[in-house]
């Protein structure tokens, strides 16, 4: 299917409109087929979740392999863990009418309760609240035991995985790592955008899921498959690309790719068909996204105290900061000490507004980031 506007943002769409990670979709197809998990570890907007989608789209993965997708970022229990599962298992289901999905019913018996025949369709659909799920313990189970039971292997891949470390049922990981150990034909795609809660996961001796995955680090796309990549989509939609254009987008947004995206959409938008992107056109792009958030981000600015405002103002002006307690920076920029900055970081930190790698903080959104410089 066309779209008028080739960089799409928030979802995979089709092959043609997702650049590159031939690697790492190669690696991915590599440890499936040889019966190996993985643990994906990448900051969010790099692309994580696409590169799911698009290795799940891949011909020979969807003949091999059932595949599901679930996002557990906005989940606080096992029980909606269960429920975004069991859902997702059933949607996929749904279409085919297979045998296999009329064992999934009676499998899975103690969500029995909760499937209906559509009247005007006669086909089951999933009517369950949460509520109807008592023990989520032995649905998980049953579901585990149904994919097992499947005619061909299956692949789970729960994005923002390490929010099962602050689940209220403090057994979570060890529950779940008790079943997957059982499995022999299901295999997971255990995603995380929080790198020191997933490390320590995956890598902490204490842990349930200690060395239980292949590793898997994303890292940005490369700067020049993706100037490529723009100036390709461009071409297709009957417009050129200037060179420089995209790379100072990459550079601009360090080659993030929701960011880049959203400022190439922005960039396709404003360009007439048989024109060309300059470089020119970028303030103007910029300027419209953070315009469209404007409201957004005087919401988000509302909510938090005068030191945590101050401090990401901070950030901001540079970029990046390298030891937001150091007397140098509170000094240019007026912060009152090293113990009520500490105090300011660690909700936003908490709240991915600020992000640290390796020592160096900047904001997580350089929309934000822009906004604040302007704004503020």
């Amino acid at each position: 299917m066309a779209k008028d506007n080739p960089f799409i943002v928030g979802k995979y769409l089709a092959p043609e409109y997702f650049c590159d990670r031939e690697e790492e979709t190669a690696f991915l197809r590599k440890q499936m087929q040889n019966g190996r998990n993985v643990a994906l570890i990448s900051p969010r907007r790099l692309g994580k979740t696409g590169l799911i989608h698009h290795f799940f789209n891949q011909a020979d993965v969807k003949e091999q392999f059932y595949t599901f997708f679930i996002d557990i970022y906005a989940t606080s229990s096992l029980t909606e863990l269960v429920y975004m599962l069991g859902k997702a298992i059933f949607e996929q289901l749904k279409p085919r009418r297979t045998v296999w999905q009329e064992r999934f019913l009676q499998v899975v018996s103690s969500l029995r309760v909760g499937f209906k025949l559509d009247t005007a369709t006669g086909n089951p659909t999933f009517d369950i609240g949460l509520g109807d799920i008592q023990k989520p313990e032995t649905t998980l189970g049953e579901i585990f035991r149904y994919l097992e039971e499947a005619d061909r292997p299956c692949i789970i891949a729960i994005d923002e995985f390490q929010q099962v470390a602050s689940y209220a049922e403090r057994n979570t990981e060890a529950l779940l790592r008790t079943y997957i150990q059982q499995c022999r034909q299901t295999l997971f795609i255990f995603s995380g955008s929080t790198r020191h809660l997933m490390t320590q996961m995956f890598n902490s001796p204490s842990k349930p899921f200690y060395q239980s995955a292949m590793g898997m680090t994303l890292l940005p796309l490369d700067r020049t498959v993706y100037a490529s990549f723009a100036r390709q989509q461009f071409g297709k939609g009957g417009r050129m690309l200037a060179d420089g254009v995209a790379e100072q987008v990459y550079d601009n947004t360090e080659g993030y790719t929701w960011f880049m995206q959203m400022l190439m959409n922005e960039l396709y938008s404003l360009t007439p068909q048989g024109s060309t992107c300059t470089p020119e056109l970028i303030p103007n792009a910029l300027t419209n996204i953070i315009q469209a958030q404007d409201g957004l981000y005087r919401e988000l600015m509302a909510h938090l105290s005068i030191k945590q405002r101050q401090l990401l103002q901070a950030i901001a002006r540079e970029g990046k900061v390298s030891g937001i307690t150091s007397s140098a920076f509170m000094h240019r920029h007026h912060l009152p000490s090293a113990s009520s900055v500490q105090s300011a970081a660690r909700p936003l930190l908490e709240d991915d507004i600020i992000t640290q790698t390796n020592g160096t903080y900047r904001l997580y959104d350089f929309f934000l980031s822009q906004w604040l410089r302007t704004v503020y």
